[in-house]
């Protein structure tokens, strides 16, 4: 029923606004209101993109198999689909289930979920998912909606001289912009399910995959662990229900267990290192300096390609004021990932440690080149 009284909502919109806000729906076929031309998307999406990496927690770079892996697979599923974006894939350097998309197609996955899944199909599903909220424009969404909001209902009313069509007109956006939206992630994710399957039966790949998936996301949220992907993508067993439906009318495909495992091997052979990192990480928070740096020291014998690792070394060396140590472990981090802003934070903190102010200043600026902190303005205000 809410559905239906947003799609009438929809198309009374539509004649307010004449043909100028409206369009179809490139995935669903359905017309909707849009606030946003695909330009414009195309630039929301590659402002937010570097921003969102460094936010994350950096580009994963330890193993580039693993990202041309995913980005193949990207790719594969993005030929199929019904709106042509400069579509993109990166894989995030955080132990986290999380997968996200943002407008004009730039989409990441974090190697947490990565290590967690076991087969093509899966990683297929997964990314089918985020294709498909970036093609029907869902993120995009969600921003007129809030651009929509910001302009006032009252903007409407203006526009119309007939008091009842006023009255209507108000009506009409406050169901848009609020009833609708209650369901609004729900329906998003329940369409990225439905086409996302269909883009993974085009591309070849078992659909099954998609219900390996939500089984194994709704058994890890029963589980009580804290998730950032719960957050914007529930499971529950209604969605299992739905792919399986969906998967039992298509048979066979492809699933390629192997080729999987294979490609991510060095995220299982350093997965012991990543669970000493987040230990670590949370020793060094409770200035247990000195368990940090014998858990980065742990990590580190498992994979010293890991900027990350490095990172954790050099932050305990800092707190345990050793840091002409520290500098040579935060050298190797900037070295592995020099795109990452706070290998220069870690480097510039070290610097000051031994008063070489220049060469502080100097980093603090590199690392507000890439992603502002309040950390480093502050001092490139003080200095």
């Amino acid at each position: 029923m809410l559905q239906q009284l947003a799609q009438q909502a929809t198309a009374t919109f539509c004649m307010i606004f004449g043909l100028l806000g409206c369009a179809t729906n490139d995935v669903t076929g359905q017309d909707e209101l849009r606030l946003m031309s695909q330009a414009e998307e195309i630039r929301l999406g590659e402002k937010q993109y570097p921003q969102l990496i460094q936010q994350s927690g950096g580009r994963y770079v330890a193993d580039p198999v693993v990202t041309d892996y995913v980005q193949s697979v990207g790719q594969r599923l993005a030929q199929v689909a019904d709106r042509d974006l400069p579509y993109e894939f990166v894989v995030i350097n955080d132990s986290d289930w999380n997968a996200w998309a943002l407008p004009g197609g730039k989409i990441g996955i974090n190697r947490g979920l990565l290590l967690a899944m076991q087969s093509e199909a899966e990683l297929a599903a997964v990314l089918a998912h985020e294709i498909v909220h970036a093609a029907a424009g869902h993120g995009a969404n969600q921003t007129a909606a809030t651009q929509l909001g910001r302009l006032g209902l009252d903007v409407l009313g203006a526009l119309i001289d007939n008091p009842a069509a006023r009255q209507a007109s108000a009506q009409v956006g406050s169901l848009v912009l609020g009833g609708a939206r209650a369901k609004f992630s729900r329906t998003d994710e329940l369409e990225a399910d439905r086409f996302g399957m269909e883009y993974m039966r085009r591309a070849g790949y078992d659909l099954q995959g998609a219900v390996e998936l939500q089984e194994r996301f709704l058994a890890k949220s029963k589980g009580g662990s804290a998730v950032s992907l719960f957050a914007t993508h529930p499971p529950s067993a209604d969605r299992v229900a739905a792919n399986r439906v969906l998967a039992d009318r298509t048979t066979g495909g492809y699933r390629s267990e192997q080729a999987y495992l294979s490609a991510t091997q060095s995220l299982r052979d350093a997965a012991e290192g990543y669970e000493a990192l987040a230990q670590g990480i949370k020793a060094y928070l409770d200035d247990d300096f000195k368990t940090a740096l014998g858990l980065a020291d742990k990590a580190l014998k498992l994979d010293k390609r890991e900027p990350a690792f490095h990172e954790l070394r050099g932050f305990a060396l800092l707190g345990l004021k050793r840091f002409e140590e520290g500098l040579t472990s935060a050298n190797q981090a900037v070295r592995l990932n020099p795109d990452y802003f706070r290998h220069y934070n870690l480097r510039a903190q070290l610097y000051q440690g031994l008063g070489r102010l220049l060469d502080a200043r100097s980093d603090y600026q590199i690392s507000l080149s890439i992603f502002p902190t309040k950390e480093a303005q502050a001092f490139l205000d003080r200095s």
